[in-house]
């Protein structure tokens, strides 16, 4: 198929246009003016340059696509907050993105922050809340509520017009990130090759960026993702044990503060997201995965001379 990727040079963005090149897809990438292109450029037949809300090169974007990734993020609108920016880009351009796009398949790439105040109706035997798709979106933070607000767009284009449309909602990516610093673990790593200490509490749910990828590619040209959204959630780590494997990896003592709980107050469910038929060790990695992952990392800051 011929897919059009918006956030195409980013994080997630870069491994999606990878795994579409490997199945045999097309790919034409939206890329900013300023964005790196070249670790992509095998993977890409076609650049498009601009913005995710320039109404201008859609019709260039869109050309010949039989399906659109929407993956792309104004972060310089959020982060700090510029409401009308925001809006103007991320809330009403994807809205306005996901109709110029039809009659096309429409893959969003949402967020399990989606989710905040979850209530569930049903727990497993250790008391934690088990939560699946069907559970009300409460978001806490304005990024949730612009990817809730979208997807409620993507069920009313799936449901009045029969347009194909899913969402994906990935938790906390982990992975090798283009922009090294940005990738989970690496402040992490400095600070305790260092002997800092590290008291960051609490923890989160994570996912594996090929996995991310992967289920994202697995919704191209799949007739039972429409109208379904996905969540994607390997493991529930606290930061103390990130602190903990980083030690174990560098061959220091890490001085962690591990007085948060060990196990999460919730459990998403894997069932949907393992129909889309992945396979291999997709969204089984666990904390063995995180711990590859900080190897990995470790290697690659070594090379660069940052650690």
């Amino acid at each position: 198929m011929n897919i059009a990727l918006t956030g195409a040079s980013g994080f997630i963005g870069s491994v999606v246009a990878r795994q579409l090149h490997e199945k045999g897809h097309t790919v034409t990438a939206l890329v900013r003016e300023t964005s790196r292109r070249d670790h992509i450029e095998p993977f890409v037949d076609r650049f498009v340059v601009g913005g995710q809300a320039d109404e201008e090169v859609w019709p260039e974007l869109l050309e010949g696509a039989d399906c659109v990734i929407h993956n792309s993020v104004d972060w310089k609108a959020l982060k700090p907050l510029d409401l009308g920016a925001h809006l103007r880009t991320n809330l009403n351009g994807s809205i306005k993105l996901l109709h110029a796009a039809a009659p096309r398949r429409f893959v969003f790439v949402s967020t399990i922050a989606v989710h905040h105040d979850m209530r569930p109706n049903a727990r497993d035997g250790e008391g934690r809340g088990l939560i699946d798709e069907d559970h009300p979106l409460r978001p806490a933070m304005l990024y949730g509520a612009y990817k809730a607000a979208v997807e409620v767009h993507l069920w009313s284009a799936h449901y009045s017009t029969g347009q194909h449309t899913c969402a994906v909602r990935p938790c906390g990516v982990y992975g090798i990130d283009p922009n090294l610093s940005r990738s989970h673990g690496y402040k992490l790593l400095k600070a305790i090759a260092e002997g800092k200490p590290w008291a960051q509490e609490a923890g989160g749910k994570f996912v594996h960026v090929e996995d991310t990828a992967a289920a994202i590619v697995a919704c191209v040209g799949n007739d039972n993702a429409a109208g379904r959204p996905f969540n994607l959630v390997d493991c529930y780590a606290r930061w103390a044990d990130w602190a903990r494997m980083a030690g174990e990896v560098l061959g220091v003592d890490a001085k962690t503060d591990t007085s948060s709980p060990a196990s999460p107050k919730n459990v998403f469910l894997k069932d949907e997201a393992k129909s889309l038929g992945v396979g291999g060790e997709f969204l089984e990695r666990g904390h063995e995965g995180i711990r590859a992952h900080l190897e990995q990392l470790v290697g690659v800051m070594r090379e660069r001379g940052e650690l």
